[in-house]
Protein backbone atom coordinates (compact mmCIF):
# COMPACT_ATOMS: atom_id res chain seq x y z
CA UNK A 1 0.00 0.00 0.00
CA UNK A 2 1.46 3.59 -0.84
CA UNK A 3 2.30 5.90 2.04
CA UNK A 4 -0.54 7.66 3.89
CA UNK A 5 -0.72 11.43 4.43
CA UNK A 6 -3.28 12.50 7.32
CA UNK A 7 -3.74 16.19 6.32
CA UNK A 8 -7.84 15.83 7.28
CA UNK A 9 -9.08 17.32 9.93
CA UNK A 10 -11.53 14.78 12.28
CA UNK A 11 -14.85 15.56 11.34
CA UNK A 12 -17.72 14.15 14.04
CA UNK A 13 -20.31 12.28 11.84
CA UNK A 14 -23.11 14.17 12.64
CA UNK A 15 -21.40 17.05 10.52
CA UNK A 16 -19.80 14.94 7.35
CA UNK A 17 -21.04 16.32 4.19
CA UNK A 18 -21.63 12.36 3.00
CA UNK A 19 -23.41 10.92 6.06
CA UNK A 20 -26.70 11.08 4.17
CA UNK A 21 -25.47 8.81 1.13
CA UNK A 22 -22.39 7.25 2.96
CA UNK A 23 -22.88 3.24 4.56
CA UNK A 24 -23.60 5.07 7.97
CA UNK A 25 -26.65 6.98 6.98
CA UNK A 26 -29.30 5.08 8.98
CA UNK A 27 -27.47 5.07 11.91
CA UNK A 28 -28.54 6.25 15.61
CA UNK A 29 -26.39 8.55 18.02
CA UNK A 30 -25.17 5.99 19.76
CA UNK A 31 -24.46 3.88 16.35
CA UNK A 32 -22.54 6.50 15.15
CA UNK A 33 -20.42 6.64 18.61
CA UNK A 34 -19.37 3.35 18.13
CA UNK A 35 -18.18 4.10 14.59
CA UNK A 36 -16.41 6.58 15.97
CA UNK A 37 -14.35 4.64 17.82
CA UNK A 38 -13.15 2.84 14.96
CA UNK A 39 -12.59 5.42 12.37
CA UNK A 40 -10.34 6.73 11.19
CA UNK A 41 -9.15 9.81 8.16
CA UNK A 42 -6.59 9.23 5.30
CA UNK A 43 -6.02 11.52 2.54
CA UNK A 44 -4.14 10.55 -0.68
CA UNK A 45 -2.52 13.02 -3.44
CA UNK A 46 -3.99 13.21 -6.93
CA UNK A 47 -2.45 9.82 -8.42
CA UNK A 48 -1.24 7.91 -5.73
CA UNK A 49 -2.49 4.66 -5.19
CA UNK A 50 -4.90 3.74 -2.58
CA UNK A 51 -4.43 0.04 -3.01
CA UNK A 52 -3.01 -2.87 -5.20
CA UNK A 53 -5.12 -5.33 -6.48
CA UNK A 54 -4.20 -8.45 -4.26
CA UNK A 55 -3.42 -6.25 -1.42
CA UNK A 56 -4.65 -7.23 2.14
CA UNK A 57 -7.38 -5.42 3.18
CA UNK A 58 -6.92 -3.85 7.23
CA UNK A 59 -9.83 -0.99 6.35
CA UNK A 60 -12.88 -0.67 4.43
CA UNK A 61 -14.91 2.91 4.08
CA UNK A 62 -16.16 5.55 2.37
CA UNK A 63 -15.05 7.82 -0.36
CA UNK A 64 -15.61 11.78 1.35
CA UNK A 65 -14.21 13.96 -0.94
CA UNK A 66 -12.32 13.77 -4.50
CA UNK A 67 -12.64 10.94 -7.02
CA UNK A 68 -11.03 6.92 -7.57
CA UNK A 69 -10.79 4.45 -10.36
CA UNK A 70 -10.76 1.01 -9.84
CA UNK A 71 -8.41 -0.72 -12.29
CA UNK A 72 -7.61 -4.31 -13.05
CA UNK A 73 -4.66 -5.23 -14.37
CA UNK A 74 -4.30 -8.89 -17.18
CA UNK A 75 -1.79 -10.77 -17.35
CA UNK A 76 -0.36 -9.44 -20.25
CA UNK A 77 -0.24 -6.31 -18.63
CA UNK A 78 -3.22 -4.59 -20.18
CA UNK A 79 -5.04 -2.28 -18.15
CA UNK A 80 -8.74 -1.69 -18.16
CA UNK A 81 -10.37 1.06 -16.03
CA UNK A 82 -13.72 -0.87 -14.62
CA UNK A 83 -15.18 1.81 -11.94
CA UNK A 84 -15.28 4.94 -10.66
CA UNK A 85 -15.43 6.16 -6.68
CA UNK A 86 -17.42 8.81 -6.09
CA UNK A 87 -18.19 10.70 -3.19
CA UNK A 88 -19.86 8.73 -0.57
CA UNK A 89 -19.25 5.89 -2.05
CA UNK A 90 -18.28 2.14 -0.40
CA UNK A 91 -14.63 0.54 -0.57
CA UNK A 92 -13.28 -2.76 0.58
CA UNK A 93 -15.62 -5.76 0.85
CA UNK A 94 -16.80 -7.10 4.15
CA UNK A 95 -15.82 -10.33 4.55
CA UNK A 96 -12.30 -10.21 1.83
CA UNK A 97 -9.47 -10.34 2.88
CA UNK A 98 -8.02 -9.20 -0.49
CA UNK A 99 -8.30 -6.18 -3.10
CA UNK A 100 -9.88 -7.51 -6.23
CA UNK A 101 -9.04 -4.33 -7.82
CA UNK A 102 -6.15 -1.10 -7.79
CA UNK A 103 -7.89 1.51 -6.45
CA UNK A 104 -5.82 5.01 -7.79
CA UNK A 105 -6.95 8.60 -6.56
CA UNK A 106 -7.56 10.77 -9.63
CA UNK A 107 -8.02 13.49 -7.51
CA UNK A 108 -7.00 14.69 -4.08
CA UNK A 109 -9.18 12.69 -2.44
CA UNK A 110 -9.99 11.96 1.63
CA UNK A 111 -11.51 8.81 3.06
CA UNK A 112 -13.42 7.92 5.94
CA UNK A 113 -11.68 4.40 6.89
CA UNK A 114 -12.73 1.82 9.46
CA UNK A 115 -11.02 -1.22 10.61
CA UNK A 116 -12.26 -4.08 9.07
CA UNK A 117 -12.34 -6.42 11.41
CA UNK A 118 -14.13 -4.01 14.12
CA UNK A 119 -16.39 -2.97 11.68
CA UNK A 120 -17.40 -6.41 10.27
CA UNK A 121 -18.29 -7.65 14.13
CA UNK A 122 -20.07 -4.54 14.09
CA UNK A 123 -21.88 -5.26 10.74
CA UNK A 124 -23.42 -8.07 12.70
CA UNK A 125 -24.66 -6.29 15.86
CA UNK A 126 -26.20 -3.04 13.93
CA UNK A 127 -28.67 -3.97 11.19
CA UNK A 128 -28.59 -0.47 10.08
CA UNK A 129 -25.22 -0.69 8.76
CA UNK A 130 -25.82 -4.11 7.14
CA UNK A 131 -28.82 -2.84 5.62
CA UNK A 132 -27.60 0.10 4.08
CA UNK A 133 -24.45 -1.74 2.54
CA UNK A 134 -26.93 -4.20 1.19
CA UNK A 135 -29.02 -1.26 -0.50
CA UNK A 136 -25.46 0.24 -1.69
CA UNK A 137 -24.37 -3.09 -3.12
CA UNK A 138 -27.77 -3.53 -5.14
CA UNK A 139 -27.14 0.10 -6.68
CA UNK A 140 -23.95 -0.78 -7.17
CA UNK A 141 -25.04 -3.72 -9.33
CA UNK A 142 -28.23 -1.63 -11.00
CA UNK A 143 -25.18 0.61 -12.33
CA UNK A 144 -22.95 -2.54 -13.63
CA UNK A 145 -25.81 -3.55 -15.58
CA UNK A 146 -26.57 0.12 -16.90
CA UNK A 147 -23.11 0.13 -17.72
CA UNK A 148 -22.84 -2.85 -19.77
CA UNK A 149 -25.58 -1.62 -21.80
CA UNK A 150 -23.42 1.67 -22.18
CA UNK A 151 -20.49 -0.04 -23.65
CA UNK A 152 -21.85 -2.38 -25.45
CA UNK A 153 -24.77 -0.42 -27.29
CA UNK A 154 -24.55 2.72 -27.13
CA UNK A 155 -23.24 5.03 -29.54
CA UNK A 156 -20.05 6.90 -28.92
CA UNK A 157 -21.96 10.90 -28.77
CA UNK A 158 -24.33 8.66 -26.21
CA UNK A 159 -21.51 7.65 -24.01
CA UNK A 160 -19.87 11.15 -23.63
CA UNK A 161 -23.21 11.84 -22.64
CA UNK A 162 -24.33 9.41 -20.11
CA UNK A 163 -20.89 9.82 -18.76
CA UNK A 164 -21.48 13.58 -18.09
CA UNK A 165 -24.78 13.18 -16.98
CA UNK A 166 -23.64 10.40 -14.22
CA UNK A 167 -21.67 12.82 -12.60
CA UNK A 168 -23.86 16.08 -12.53
CA UNK A 169 -26.66 13.87 -10.82
CA UNK A 170 -24.36 12.86 -8.64
CA UNK A 171 -22.70 16.00 -7.91
CA UNK A 172 -26.46 17.07 -6.99
CA UNK A 173 -27.63 14.23 -4.91
CA UNK A 174 -24.33 14.46 -2.69
CA UNK A 175 -25.64 18.46 -2.24
CA UNK A 176 -29.09 16.41 -1.27
CA UNK A 177 -31.16 18.82 -4.32
CA UNK A 178 -33.13 17.86 -7.04
CA UNK A 179 -31.10 17.52 -10.48
CA UNK A 180 -31.99 21.34 -11.33
CA UNK A 181 -32.40 22.16 -15.51
CA UNK A 182 -28.95 24.09 -15.65
CA UNK A 183 -25.89 23.11 -13.26
CA UNK A 184 -22.21 22.59 -13.73
CA UNK A 185 -19.96 20.22 -13.15
CA UNK A 186 -15.85 19.28 -12.78
CA UNK A 187 -15.26 16.13 -14.68
CA UNK A 188 -12.83 13.87 -12.44
CA UNK A 189 -11.17 12.33 -15.55
CA UNK A 190 -8.91 14.07 -17.99
CA UNK A 191 -10.03 12.78 -21.63
CA UNK A 192 -7.54 10.18 -22.16
CA UNK A 193 -9.29 8.87 -18.57
CA UNK A 194 -12.62 9.41 -20.34
CA UNK A 195 -11.09 7.01 -23.26
CA UNK A 196 -10.23 4.26 -21.47
CA UNK A 197 -12.89 4.18 -19.24
CA UNK A 198 -15.65 4.41 -22.03
CA UNK A 199 -13.45 2.05 -24.64
CA UNK A 200 -13.62 4.91 -26.96
CA UNK A 201 -10.44 6.22 -28.57
CA UNK A 202 -8.68 9.93 -27.35
CA UNK A 203 -9.68 11.76 -30.70
CA UNK A 204 -13.04 10.36 -30.62
CA UNK A 205 -13.66 11.67 -27.30
CA UNK A 206 -12.20 15.09 -28.09
CA UNK A 207 -14.43 15.19 -31.13
CA UNK A 208 -17.84 14.31 -29.34
CA UNK A 209 -17.31 16.70 -26.48
CA UNK A 210 -16.63 19.29 -29.39
CA UNK A 211 -19.75 18.31 -30.99
CA UNK A 212 -21.88 18.16 -27.63
CA UNK A 213 -20.46 21.84 -27.19
CA UNK A 214 -21.06 22.83 -31.12
CA UNK A 215 -24.77 21.77 -30.65
CA UNK A 216 -25.63 23.41 -27.57
CA UNK A 217 -26.15 20.80 -25.03
CA UNK A 218 -23.15 21.54 -23.08
CA UNK A 219 -20.49 24.55 -22.88
CA UNK A 220 -16.97 24.45 -20.98
CA UNK A 221 -15.09 26.19 -18.74
CA UNK A 222 -11.42 25.20 -19.16
CA UNK A 223 -10.11 21.68 -19.41
CA UNK A 224 -12.63 20.25 -17.00
CA UNK A 225 -15.23 22.36 -16.23
CA UNK A 226 -18.87 21.32 -17.77
CA UNK A 227 -21.75 23.76 -17.86
CA UNK A 228 -25.18 21.87 -18.50
CA UNK A 229 -27.98 24.18 -19.93
CA UNK A 230 -30.61 21.29 -19.55
CA UNK A 231 -30.13 18.58 -18.07
CA UNK A 232 -33.09 16.98 -19.84
CA UNK A 233 -31.55 17.54 -23.31
CA UNK A 234 -28.46 15.92 -22.10
CA UNK A 235 -30.00 12.77 -20.88
CA UNK A 236 -31.42 12.87 -24.41
CA UNK A 237 -28.26 12.77 -26.42
CA UNK A 238 -27.16 9.74 -23.52
CA UNK A 239 -30.30 7.61 -24.83
CA UNK A 240 -31.99 7.98 -21.48
CA UNK A 241 -35.15 9.77 -20.58
CA UNK A 242 -35.27 12.78 -17.71
CA UNK A 243 -36.26 10.03 -14.96
CA UNK A 244 -33.50 7.43 -16.14
CA UNK A 245 -29.95 7.32 -15.89
CA UNK A 246 -27.07 5.06 -14.28
CA UNK A 247 -26.86 7.00 -11.00
CA UNK A 248 -29.52 9.33 -9.60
Amino acid sequence: MSPLQDHFVHVQCGDCPIRHRAVCARCETDELMRLEQIKYYRSFQAGQTIIWSGDRMEFVGSVVSGIATLTQTMEDGRRQMVGLLLPSDFVGRPGRATAAFDVTATTDLVMCCFRKKPFEEMMLSTPHIAQRLLEMTLDELDAAREWMLLLGRKTAREKIASLIAIIARRDAALQRKRTPVALSVDLPLTREEMADYLGLTLETVSRQISALKRDGVISLEGNRRVMIADIDRLMEEAGDDSDGGILV
